[in-house]
């Protein structure tokens, strides 16, 4: 599960011209679900909803920064569903979102993940996209402030990573061959200094 949460003056959902959820000050949660059982098996919410998530301190107080949760000024959160965010980008020029899950089992865990969230703040306070929808969002990024949250490792190369490592084994193993070479160089060039000095000395 992915998350971008971003610090907003302001946020909004509009489906076909209409808008559907606003909130004022707060965050705008955008959460991508993605395939396989590290996902599943975790409870969904901890990407967002445990201590040290939901009390992130990213709003100012008191002239100073990064000293309030949501909680403390009693923000609001408004959450959309977005797929893109398990986007590959890796190979070629076209997204690969195998990594998404389906649409119906991310729907589920989707609206679980609201429902802890609603459980563990103030309901009213926890605004919903519409999931599936072709949706225009609207906000105003307050600093700006961005956090991008996963509660996987980023993968960016190849899930066996053979050949990666190979090429990793092999480019240090060269590295150290040039650094022993260089090494050897010196001594050589040393000891020729050392032997022309001893030469000349008359």
């Amino acid at each position: 599960m992915r998350a971008v949460v971003q610090r907003v003056a302001s946020a909004s959902v509009s489906v076909d011209g209409n808008v559907i959820s606003s909130i004022s000050r707060g965050l705008m949660v955008l959460v991508g679900i993605g395939t396989g059982m590290d996902i599943v098996s975790r409870p969904l919410s901890s990407v967002l909803t445990t201590s040290n998530r939901l009390n992130i301190r990213v709003f100012d107080a008191d002239g100073s920064m990064w000293k309030s949760n949501v909680k403390d000024i009693a923000g609001q959160v408004l959450c959309v569903s977005q797929f893109t965010l398990m986007a590959n980008t890796t190979k070629g020029n076209k997204p690969d979102f195998h990594r998404a899950m389906s649409s119906n089992a991310s729907r589920e865990l989707y609206a679980t993940f609201l429902e802890k969230m609603r459980r563990l703040y103030v309901p009213d306070r926890i605004q919903d996209g519409q999931f599936g929808a072709m949706m225009d969002v609207s906000l105003t990024n307050e600093g700006p402030v961005t956090l991008t949250l996963d509660t996987r490792k980023f993968e960016y190369v190849s899930v066996s990573g053979g050949a990666d490592k190979k090429s990793s084994k092999n480019g240090n193993k060269e590295a150290k061959n040039q650094t022993a070479d260089a090494a050897g160089s010196r001594s050589v060039a040393s000891v020729n200094r050392s032997t022309d000095s001893e030469v000349d000395v008359p």
